[in-house]
């Protein structure tokens, strides 16, 4: 649900036909996404990558990426921001239960 949420935000903006993919067990994979890019006549076919490291799934998806593929997200700035966002996020809301906790005991 969640890549094909992303794959509709992603199409929104660019404006463009995009098919979620994915790596490993879940249907359809990369080589079959763009495969049905190919049959409807799309041929400068980019492949996002929602990968947060490089590895052998990032490396595979880029090698049938048949234009570009983007790099894996773990070392953008935004990326050390969202985790360092949520670690915060956590730390409230753990701190603000075991307050409640405390005070209800």
């Amino acid at each position: 649900a969640d890549t094909s949420r992303t794959a509709a935000l992603l199409a929104a903006r660019l404006g463009v036909p995009v098919v979620p993919a994915h790596a490993s067990a879940a249907t359809p994979t990369v080589p079959d996404a763009v495969r049905a890019l190919t049959a409807r006549g799309h041929r400068r076919i980019a492949l996002a990558s929602c990968f947060t490291a490089p590895g052998r799934f990032a490396t595979q998806c880029a090698a049938a990426a048949p234009w570009i593929a983007s790099a894996p997200l773990g070392t953008h700035p935004s990326m050390a921001r969202l985790l360092l966002h949520r670690y915060d996020e956590t730390l409230m809301t753990d701190g603000a239960l075991k307050r409640r906790a405390l005070a209800t005991s």
